[in-house]
């Protein structure tokens, strides 16, 4: 492969599809259809047996998409991601252990906070662009604007019960690069294999912009 390395996870798109998929045969069409729509960062979860293999898929039949692997928990799964084609990594969460298999992977990783002694344990370690996770539940915007201001230099890509409707106030955040949601992909758009629909519903995450802060 060729494909140029990605510099920063957090500028690729204002959001991150976050993908379940059951079967690695819809991995392609579906790709496709976040591409065309304007999001070319795809994270694949490997919460199923088919995630892997979409992995691999997508990485070598949709060149112009950007996968990646999320919930990613072990070193041996930041191994076997990258060995499938994964470009970056997500974890919800992090340890010692998978920091150092995350670091030595040679791609960009997004260690999951959700505390502020977790997000100071990483820029202790150098890490400056995070997951927030569980966005929604572990205090929002409102938890993340307070973290602007004594840890500016701590970048999130917030992801755990955002909507269309909620991507704009994560956006405006200045520490915010961009959300992960799922919105895009609704299950039943998904059983039907109606990549057109998902195209759609990713053209109008693709168009979300920063409103203009005062």
């Amino acid at each position: 492969m060729t494909s140029a390395p990605v510099a920063s996870v957090l500028d690729l798109a204002p959001v991150i599809p976050v993908v379940v998929l059951d079967d690695a045969a819809d991995a392609v069409p579906l790709a496709r259809a976040l591409v065309a729509g304007g999001l070319p960062a795809i994270e694949v979860t490997l919460r199923t047996p088919a995630a892997m293999e979409a992995i691999r898929a997508i990485a070598a039949e949709v060149p112009d998409a950007v996968v990646g692997a999320g919930t990613v928990i072990t070193a041996e799964a930041v191994a076997g991601s990258v060995k499938a084609g994964a470009r970056f990594l997500v974890s919800p969460g992090w340890t010692e252990a998978l920091l150092t298999a995350m670091r030595d992977s040679g791609v960009p990783f997004l260690p999951g906070v959700s505390t502020t002694s977790e997000v100071v344990a990483l820029l202790e370690r150098g890490v400056t662009e995070m997951k927030f996770f569980p966005a929604e539940a572990a205090g929002g915007t409102a938890y993340l604007k307070s973290l602007a201001g004594p840890l500016p230099g701590a970048r999130f890509c917030p992801t755990g019960g955002i909507t269309a409707e909620k991507a704009p106030s994560y956006l405006a955040l200045p520490n915010v690069g961009c959300v992960g949601g799922t919105w895009m992909l609704p299950a039943d758009a998904l059983a039907a294999k109606d990549w057109d629909r998902v195209e759609s519903l990713a053209r109008e995450a693709s168009a979300l912009r920063e409103p203009r802060r005062s």
